[in-house]
């Protein structure tokens, strides 16, 4: 009984090791998350800044659908 008593707590041991550095793993998810909305935002001012062709297509194209909803 004492050798399993052993075994299971090597066992154990050994299986929460890679749960405890998980926490490292969660903050560069987080990181890549902050960054993608970043990059999003960054493109979406950019398509809506004045004198943008891409942009002012864009707003029109969010105009026609606002016209069609409302009217």
């Amino acid at each position: 009984m004492k050798k399993l008593n052993e075994l299971t707590l090597q066992m154990i041991s050994k299986l929460m090791v890679p749960v405890q550095n998980e926490r490292g793993s969660q903050t560069l998810e987080w990181l890549g998350i902050a960054a993608v909305v970043v990059l999003v935002v960054g493109l979406v001012s950019t398509a809506f800044g004045e004198g943008d062709s891409i942009g002012t297509s864009i707003r029109e194209a969010f105009d026609g659908w606002i016209d069609q909803i409302g009217g």
